[in-house]
């Protein structure tokens, strides 16, 4: 096989490393690899080399994780107008983001919709990377996907069958929902719809959805859309591919998001996207999720104490009829080390013990079909915390058990669980007791990315379903709420934490306009630009701020611009 071959092959391994590959000495390896601006890259490995993935020699952060979208189902402009971005599309500033590019990594794109196109009709899509089709050449650098340039959709859009010349298509939707409120035109009043960018130029990624073997790995449901984090971050740095320093900045919108991870920024797509965050004339800008009401986090704390008198808490999931199965992670904090004990509805135990670094337990339960694995790590290697990891097969309906306690002295006694992410289940799964805080999902965590919660700007109401903040290690997450309930788009109403990051992509764009094309702060990058928005969001006198709903408040252009004025 070649490159392409093994990439899009399920009896190829994807794997995320953090050295480089030619210090792999191994010519029966086969290598296939793509490298990520000299920090990650992305290795295709046989599965024949590595037959058993869950005792395999790779490390937690090297396997894909796992993003599902992050909207869901439900014409007017209130999210706009409360955020302050309409208000600024007219003069005096006119800010509409001319002269930046908005990249949304999702489903795709309809790009014969005029809401996508300028007044002669022309696209203002800059290209399209579709990750799914394999029949053209891909972008420069790249080892799969076909790339569609603007003068490729120009073209589409004279002929008579367009899907001839860009067959691209976004079946779901959700892509082209994004994109709209990001960056929807009216065409000079043709189309009664205009986004928060309506002159900004678009990049588009279609992800190709995650290969068979991961599917079947983390137990997903069938048909659920799934995308790899490999996958997303080939997209990132497409996306930055685009940058003209000083002339045309970036907005990067991710409307993706998942439970895996340690909830602090360590993984590979977070380190990644804080990197190009950081640089000039860039931007990120990521949801908050969807799981704040799931009942999928736990936050346990344990008695500190220094003698010889064991602390034990027991954590209850329940589980309902015909579950697949799923994973449990448990981050413990340092200094501590955290032991646990897993009891059945029927009452069988498993005592993980004292899992030494990389050793895994399968335990086959007598009286139920149930199958459990378990690998624990005393340090994961991304974030140097204490992880131990359920892998939940035909789990039986009822109530299971995590009896946690800890070795020795308590110093800290935190420790935290997370539930996969409600699209990634097949029933009802949820801890009895739970805990709403710390449901940002991944990558939001990250530092310096601009991550979002999400609110109804019909009321001024915290949406229940959003994600909360803080991170697990207490960093200010998210930096604001934006809109997200009852949003326009071209494939309807809909609601969901993707839209309050589509909102915000199209307001930064606003403001790198202002910034970087009209050479009023050309050096701008994430860090600055979070600032600003956190400086002009609107706030209630009532409320104390920073808080985990709301961060700094709500996204405020206007508000954001009349600051910049007092100054």
């Amino acid at each position: 096989m070649d490159c392409r071959e093994k990439i899009l092959s399920n009896n190829v391994y994807d794997y995320i490393t953090d050295f480089p590959i030619g210090t792999i000495e191994n010519p029966e390896l086969d290598l296939c690899y793509a490298d990520i601006e000299d920090l990650y890259n992305i290795l295709y490995l046989r599965k024949s080399v590595v037959p058993n993935m869950d005792v395999s020699f790779f490390e937690y952060p090297s396997i894909p994780k796992l993003y599902g979208l992050m909207q869901t189902q439900e014409f007017n402009p209130t999210s706009l107008i409360a955020s302050g971005i309409t208000q600024i599309q007219r003069p005096p500033l006119n800010l509409t983001g001319r002269g930046v590019a908005i990249c949304v990594i999702d489903t795709g794109i309809d790009y014969r919709s005029p809401v996508f196109q300028d007044e002669n009709g022309n696209s203002r899509i800059l290209a399209i990377w579709d990750q799914t089709i394999q029949t053209g050449t891909p972008p420069e650098g790249f080892l799969y996907g076909t790339e569609y340039t603007r003068e490729d959709i120009n073209r589409a859009l004279r002929a008579e069958n367009p899907y001839d010349i860009v067959p691209s298509r976004d079946e779901n939707g959700h892509g082209t929902a994004m994109a709209s409120v990001a960056a929807g035109s009216s065409v000079g009043g043709t189309v009664p719809f205009t986004g928060a960018a309506p002159a900004a130029d678009i990049i588009i990624v279609k992800l190709k959805e995650c290969k068979q073997y991961l599917r079947d790995f983390y137990l997903l449901p069938e048909n659920v859309p799934a995308y790899q984090e490999n996958d997303i971050m080939l997209a990132v740095k497409y996306a930055d591919s685009f940058v003209e320093l000083f002339r045309r900045p970036v907005v990067i919108c991710i409307g993706l998001g998942t439970n895996m991870g340690d909830h602090a920024g360590s993984s590979a797509l977070s380190r990644y996207l804080d990197f190009v965050a950081i640089k000039r004339s860039r931007a990120v800008v990521v949801c908050g999720g969807n799981e704040g009401n799931a009942g999928h986090h736990y936050r346990g704390m344990l008695e500190r104490r220094s003698s010889a008198f064991e602390d034990t808490e027991d954590v209850e999931i329940r589980v309902g009829d015909g579950a697949r199965g799923f994973f449990v992670e448990l981050w413990g904090s340092l200094p501590d080390i955290f032991t646990v004990e897993l009891r059945s509805p029927g009452g069988e135990n498993v005592s993980v013990g004292r899992l030494v670094r990389g050793q895994t337990l399968t335990y086959e339960f007598v009286y139920e079909k149930s199958r459990v694995t378990v690998r624990a790590a005393l340090v994961e290697p991304s974030s140097g915390e204490q992880l131990i990891v359920f892998k939940m097969e035909q789990p039986t309906a009822g109530i299971w058990t995590l009896r946690v306690s800890a070795v020795g002295e308590v110093h800290n006694g935190e420790f935290n669980i997370w539930l996969p992410i409600t699209e990634f289940l097949n029933t009802e799964v949820y801890f009895l007791t739970s805990s709403p805080y710390t449901t940002l999902t991944e990558p939001a965590m990250a530092p310096n990315v601009i991550g979002v919660s999400t609110y109804d700007a019909n009321n001024n109401s915290f949406y229940i379903e959003s994600g909360r903040g803080y991170s697990r290690t207490y960093v200010i997450r998210p930096d604001f709420a934006a809109p997200g309930v009852g949003i326009p788009t071209l494939r309807g109403s809909r609601t969901g934490s993707s839209l309050s990051a589509a909102i915000t992509a199209g307001a930064v764009a606003q403001f790198l306009q202002w910034a970087v094309v009209e050479q009023n702060n050309q050096f701008v990058e994430s860090r600055e630009i979070k600032s600003y928005l956190i400086r002009g969001a609107a706030r209630s006198a009532n409320t104390t701020y920073p808080n985990r709903e709301w961060g700094y408040g709500r996204l405020d252009m206007s508000g954001l611009f009349q600051t910049i004025s007092e100054v």
